[in-house]
C-alpha cells in the first residue's frame, strides 16, 4: 500500500490556529476515538502543544471493548496523562469534563488562591482528528445545539469558544489530520471506524482488513451477526462465499459497505482496533 497523502487547506489553517491559541488557554483536551486510542491522536498535533498540560478524552467508549479501554486508562496514567473514557451523547459527560478539568488545575488554583484571587475559570482547547466526536461533545457541554453534527468526517470547519458554565470556556477545532499516514495500518483503522473519507482507500483492501482483524480478535462477533460464515476461509474467499449469502449477487462493493457499516455501528459488538499488548509493534 502506498503512502496515504491527506492534508486539505481548511486543516493546515487551523493548525496555524492552534499555534497561535495555545497562549491563551490552561491545558488541552486531546479527543480521541476510544475504538483507536492510539492511532486516534495526531502526532503533528501533539508535537505542536509541546509540554502543555493535557487532559486526554477517549470518547465513543460505549463502541469500545471496555477491557481494553480500561488497559488503555491505566497505561496512560502511568504516562502521567489525566485520562477519561466517555460517551458525549450521556448527560454525565458534563461533570466528569468539568471535575477532570479541575482536578488538572488544582495545583493552580491552589497558587492563585494564595495570592488572594479566587477565580477557578478554565480555558481549554479540545483538539483531535475528524470524526472523533468533537460537536457532539460541545453540543452536550453547552446544553443546547452549537456545533454541526454528522458522520462523515470533515463537518466543524472553523473555530469558536464556548463557555459552558462558569468556569469552564472551552475553543473548538476542527478535525486535523496529518499529513499522510506512513503506517497502513493506521490508515486502515481509521478508515474502517469513519475517520477518513470513503473515497481515501479502496473499500475492498479496508473489507479484508476489518474481516481478518475481526478473525483474529472477535471471531464469535462474526459468526453471530453472519449466518453461515466459515472462519477457516481467507478474507476474500469471505467476501464471495457471504456476498451470495446475502443475496447481494456479484455486488461485492455492496458486501464491503454493508461490512463496514455494521462495523461502524457497532453491530459487531465493542471492539477496540489499537491494543496496548501491540505497543512494541505487533499487529
Amino acid at each position: 500500500m502506498p503512502t496515504i497523502q491527506w492534508f486539505p487547506g481548511h486543516m493546515s489553517k487551523a493548525r496555524r490556529q492552534i499555534q497561535e491559541n495555545l497562549k491563551y488557554i490552561d491545558f488541552v483536551t486531546i479527543l480521541a476515538d476510544a475504538r483507536l486510542p492510539l492511532s486516534s491522536q495526531n502526532p503533528m498535533l501533539n508535537k505542536i502543544v509541546g509540554d502543555k498540560s493535557k487532559l486526554l478524552v477517549l470518547n465513543k467508549a460505549d463502541l469500545a471493548d471496555k477491557q481494553e479501554t480500561a488497559k488503555w486508562c491505566a497505561y496512560y496514567k502511568k504516562e502521567g496523562l489525566k485520562v477519561l473514557a466517555i460517551n458525549a451523547k450521556e448527560q454525565g459527560v458534563i461533570k466528569q469534563i468539568n471535575g477532570a478539568a479541575k482536578a488538572l488545575m488544582s495545583a493552580k488554583f491552589e497558587h492563585l488562591h494564595k495570592k488572594g484571587i479566587q477565580s477557578n475559570m478554565m480555558r481549554t482547547m479540545i483538539i483531535g482528528i475528524p470524526n472523533v466526536g468533537k460537536s457532539t461533545l460541545m453540543n452536550r457541554l453547552a446544553g443546547k445545539k452549537i456545533a454541526s453534527v454528522g458522520n462523515k468526517p470533515g463537518i466543524t470547519k472553523g473555530q469558536q469558544w464556548l463557555k459552558t458554565n462558569k468556569d469552564l470556556e472551552i475553543l473548538d477545532t476542527p478535525g486535523i489530520l496529518w499529513p499522510k499516514f506512513e503506517d497502513q495500518f493506521v490508515g486502515l483503522k481509521l478508515a474502517l471506524t469513519g475517520a477518513i473519507k470513503d473515497n481515501i482507500l479502496p473499500m475492498d483492501e479496508v473489507t479484508i482488513f476489518g474481516l481478518n482483524y475481526f478473525k483474529k480478535h472477535y471471531p464469535e462477533r462474526l459468526q453471530e451477526y453472519f449466518n453461515g460464515i466459515d472462519l477457516s476461509e481467507e478474507a476474500p474467499e469471505i467476501i464471495m462465499n457471504m456476498t451470495q449469502k446475502l443475496g447481494f449477487r456479484d455486488d461485492y462493493d455492496r458486501f464491503y459497505s454493508f461490512f463496514i457499516k455494521a462495523v461502524r455501528n457497532g453491530k459487531l459488538g465493542p471492539y477496540t482496533l489499537d491494543k496496548v499488548v501491540d505497543l512494541n509493534g505487533n499487529n
